[in-house]
Parts: C-alpha cells; structure tokens; sequence
C-alpha cells in the first residue's frame, strides 16, 4: 500500500531508446502487432458501418444535390484520421506506459484537465460497449424479427461471452476475434473493388419497397449542414485512440509494435471510408428506411446472393464484437487511474494472464446495467455516442503541441500544427456534436464528466488521508513488543478447538475461550454442557460465558473484546475465529458463517487484530 500511495507518473521514452524483445514467461500473455489489431481495432472497424450512414442521413436533408457533398466530407473525415494516426503515433513514443490523452493531459495540461480526459475516455469506452452490443442485437433481429422482443438477453448473452474471453486474457480475446475481424476487412474490400469495376449497381433489391429518407430537392448546402454532416461522419473515428491507450498489452518493443498497429488501423479505415463514399456517388445511393447504407452497397456490388448475405452477417458479428476494444483499453487506463491513486487500487492489480480483471468486471457490469436501462435499444444510447471520444481527442492533441513546444525535437515546429490543427477539428466536431444532441441525452454525458472528475479528486484526497495517517513516505519509530492476549470464540469441543487454542497459545502470553450464552432453557443446558465437558477436558485456558439476551453471537463478542481492551491498557488483543475449510465448493452452502459474522463485529467495533484458522476438511468426506 506504501508503494500504491506514493506519488507515481507515467514515465516517457527516451528517444533513441528501444525496449529489448520480449522473452519472459508473461510474453505470451501480451500481444503482437497483428493480435493488437483485432483486439483493439474492432471498434474503429465496426465504425465504417455507420458512419459514411450517418453522413448520408444528414446530407440527405438537402436532397440529391447535397449527397453530392459526402466525398468532400469524408475526405475531411480521412485527413483528420491521418492526423490522429499520426499524433498518437507520438503518443505511444512518448507515453509507453499507455494511458493515451490521460498521460499527455497530466504531464503537460496538469492534473485537473488530465482527470477531464480520463473521464470523457471512461464514459466513451463503456457507451461503447453498450452501443455496439446494441447494433449487433439490432442487426439480427433486422434479419430475424421474430428475436425483436428477447433483444436485451441477446445483448447480456454476447456481454457475457465478450467478457468470459477477456478474463483468459487479451491474447485469447485477439485470437478469438481475429476471423471475425479479417472476415468483415476481407468483405469491405471486396465489395469496394468490385464496386469500382461496375458502371451501376447489379441489384436494388434490399431498398426495393421502402420510403426514401431524402429531403427536398436543394441548390445550395449551408456551412451548418457540412459541419453536422462532418460531426455525424466524425462518429468512424472512435476507437483510434485505444492503442495508444492499451501500450503496455504489447509484446516488447511495445512502443513500436503499437505504432505498427495504429498506422495499419489508420490505412485500413482510411480506405474503407474512402472507399464506401466514392461508391456512394458512383451508384447515387440514397437513404431509405430501414435499410442500412452497407447493405445497400453490398447488393449493389454484389448482387442480392450469398456474397450480399456475407457481408450482412460479417457486419454483424463484428459490430457485436466491437465492445473487446473497451475490455482492450478500459482496464489499463483504469490500473493507471488507481497507481495515481483516482480510483481504487485493486483496479491496478493484474491477474496471471495478464489481465486487469476488477477492471474487465466493472465494464461489463456497467455496461449491463445500461443495456438493461436502454431495453436493448441502440437509439437510446447512440445520442450520448462519441461525445467523450472527442473530448479526448482535443485534449490529447492541446497537450501534444505543449509537448513539442516544450521539448522542441527536430521538426517540432510541423508537428506542432500539425497537432493544433487536429485540435482545431475535433474541438469543432465536439462542440457541434455536444450542440446537435444535447437535447436528445447529450446532456447526461455533459453532467457526468464533472461528477466522474469530482469523484477521482474524492479518492485521492482519501487515499492522501490514509497515507498522512499511516505516516507513509517517513520513516516510523521502531517496532516495540507488548503484552498479547488472544481471544477464542468457541461453541462446543472439538479438533477444531484443540487446533485453535492450540494456535492461541503459541501467538499469546494469555488466552481466553468466549462462549455466548442465552437464558432460553435448552440453551441454558447446552451451556451447562460445555461447562462440565470443558472442566473434565481441562486445557489450561479459561472459558468465558458471555450471556446475550438477544441471542445474537457477533456484538457480545466485540464488546467482550472492548472490555479485555480496557481492562488491560497496553496490551494487544487478537481475536481467533476456528474455522473449517470444506474439501469441494458446494460444502461451503452448509456451513453456519459464525465465524464471518463474529469477524464483521470485531471489525466493526473494535481494534482488535482478527485471525481466521482454517481448518481443512480432506476428501475422506465424501
């Protein structure tokens, strides 16, 4: 604990400097360039699948003429990916402890605006999840609507199977989802490819039949409408962030092998953006109702068979499966909050696989506690979408440009703007974003950034308390021995209490076995009992009746301990409870729990030290 409250920072690369390769027995427990790809992309990858949608859906308000404005805007929408790629490609050179726009806001923002990004990623990294079981649900029951009314068991069905496989680890959660991941890339860049060689659309089947989502006919597009259809479009980068954020779940050179993957990441979206959008234009597609705008690109590339269905259901397992990024990123930035003491220290603990489980754990519990809130439904959640990601991403990108100001590396002066007009951007998309939906629930997420920022400050001025009383970084007085007096309950004779007081003998100069009584008449005779055997037994230490009107067993006990405690100024009273330890798990159903609930008082009342004897029941049982 001396060390989790001390003062900690996240340390910076040197530059020029490279971690040796990795070799120790946890390597395999981390993760390649490749296994980081589909562990911690699948949100960004999932993205392509609504977001060219939600830049159509906004320009189709102006009609025809406006759709003609959605390659301009995803070309923005790409430029300022290449912007992002290439500042956390610094972030994870410069941060290697992970941690992405926390780290940078902390070392160069200070503490506070650090705390606002950690909040804006926490709240994004658990509506991610939600969002993206969400539309998976919603994917099939579009194909099976008959399933429409069981959707919020189907969401805590894959929550449960997305967080099963991250407690075995992020390397088996990236080996699980790999196929998936490689099957819905394969399926975008196919339909692409084969979208550019055709000189219209081979079906219009799937929009057969429904109304058409666009506006009147229009001759001019506003400013306004760019920068929402911008901001909407803005929602495919989310997600691009948690590499930068998970550095430490690579294998050594982590930085490097990291970087590898945001730039593949980078290209990979980059493309598939670009792409959809120019096939877009090319078959004028327009929004209908109903129907996404992926499928009615795949049955225009395709056709309306088997390959059409292939890329539907590549779609949809990956949009369930793109919650694995937050259980990739979520728990590292988590165990950093909780070494800077924001959050409680068993979040920075880590399992033999490597795997921040109290962290894995408190994402799917959230995350459900959402999904059942929302009912399943991904409109509900999708307005409080994104809003936190770009807090994050400004954020990330003001600090970037102190970074290069303050230490002014080669070429610091480009990558300076660069940075600052990455910033620019995404501070414009997080206003218009903030703007455009908070009255449909964006106003959750803008009450909730301070309350989280309050709530860290709340730990660590908790954490500071606890370390000014326990004197923690001073060198305290030496140890001295005082007199020790052990307290047993016990309530009959047994092995069990031989080994306990046999225990207390060796720990105590003195030793006292408490028996709670009652004043019913077959408690008085189970009492008289003890009694009698405890004389003829006789093991040299005192038994002591402490009687309880109320027949309850833990308070009489820790007011006895009060009493010893006053009576005897000085001394050191440790009060152990036998208790037997049963050979299978199912046992446990039968014990009673005396023991737990004469543990909780002495804790609660008392400052006695508790010691808990296990006595194990061996197979012989059975």
């Amino acid at each position: 604990m001396a060390t989790q409250l001390g003062k900690r920072d996240t340390a910076a690369s040197v530059p020029g400097t490279e971690e040796p390769p990795d070799t120790g027995a946890d390597a395999r427990h981390k993760l390649t360039a490749l296994q980081g790809l589909s562990a911690l992309s699948l949100d960004a990858m999932a993205s392509v699948a609504y977001g060219p949608e939600s830049i159509v859906l906004v320009l189709a308000a102006a009609g025809a003429y406006g759709m003609g404005f959605t390659l301009p805007v995803t070309l923005a929408i790409a430029a300022l990916l290449a912007v992002l790629v290439a500042s956390y490609r610094q972030v994870i050179a410069a941060f290697p402890d992970g941690g992405g726009s926390y780290a940078v806001a902390k070392r160069h923002l200070g503490r506070r605006t650090g705390l606002v990004a950690a909040a804006s990623l926490i709240l994004d990294y658990v509506l991610n999840v939600a969002v993206s079981v969400t539309a998976g649900a919603a994917a099939l029951t579009s194909a099976f609507p008959g399933l429409y009314g069981e959707r919020v068991w189907m969401c805590l069905g894959v929550l449960l199977l997305v967080t099963a496989v991250n407690l075995r680890g992020v390397v088996d959660s990236a080996k699980a989802f790999l196929l998936p991941t490689a099957l819905f890339v394969g399926s975008i860049l196919a339909m692409i490819t084969v979208g550019l060689f055709r000189d219209g659309p081979v079906s219009t089947a799937s929009a057969a039949g429904h109304a058409s989502a666009l506006g009147e006919g229009a001759t001019t597009v506003g400013a306004l409408l760019l920068l929402k259809a911008f901001a909407a479009g803005c929602s495919a980068l989310t997600g691009v962030e948690a590499v930068a954020n998970a550095v430490p779940s690579f294998r050594a050179p982590a930085a490097r092998r990291a970087q590898r993957t945001e730039v593949a990441l980078g290209a990979l979206l980059g493309v598939m953006l670009t792409g959809l959008s120019i096939l877009i234009g090319r078959f004028h597609l327009q929004p209908v109702e109903g129907v996404t705008v992926l499928a009615q690109l795949a049955d225009a590339s395709f056709g309306h068979n088997i390959a059409f269905y292939v890329v539907q259901f590549a779609t949809m397992v990956l949009l369930a499966l793109a919650a694995n990024t937050s259980f990739g990123g979520l728990p590292v930035l988590m165990s950093l909050l909780a070494r800077d003491n924001y959050l409680p220290h068993l979040f920075a603990l880590k399992a033999d696989r490597q795997v921040h489980r109290h962290g894995v754990l408190a994402l799917a519990a959230i995350s459900a506690a959402l999904l059942v809130f929302s009912g399943g439904d991904t409109n509900t959640l999708v307005p409080l979408f994104a809003i936190g990601v770009f807090v994050g991403f400004t954020i990330c990108q003001v600090g970037m440009v102190r970074h290069w100001y303050t230490e002014r590396p080669a070429g610091w002066g480009n990558k300076a703007v660069l940075n600052a007009f990455g910033a620019i951007l995404t501070g414009v998309a997080a206003l218009v974003v903030t703007a455009t939906k908070f009255t449909e629930g964006a106003w959750v997420i803008v009450l909730a950034l301070p309350l989280l920022v309050l709530g860290f400050e709340k730990i660590r001025r908790t954490y500071g308390q606890i370390g000014e009383r326990l004197e923690i970084g001073r060198i305290p007085q030496p140890p001295t021995t005082s007199r020790s007096l052990v307290v047993v309950p016990v309530s009959g004779l047994s092995k069990l209490t031989r080994q306990a007081l046999t225990a207390a003998r060796s720990m105590g100069d003195e030793v006292f076995a408490v028996t709670v009584t009652h004043s019913a008449p077959e408690d008085r005779k189970n009492a008289e009992a003890l009694r009698r055997d405890w004389e003829l037994w006789d093991p040299g230490v005192e038994l002591v009746e402490v009687t309880s009107p109320t027949r309850a067993l833990g308070r009489p006990v820790s007011e006895y301990v009060r009493e010893l405690t006053a009576t005897h100024a000085g001394a050191q009273v440790t009060v152990l409870i036998p208790e037997t330890e049963p050979a299978h798990l199912w046992q446990r159903l039968l014990q009673n729990q005396r023991g737990s609930v004469v543990a909780h008082a002495v804790r609660r009342d008392t400052d006695a030290v508790i010691c808990r004897l296990r006595f194990r029941i061996t197979d012989a049982m059975r």
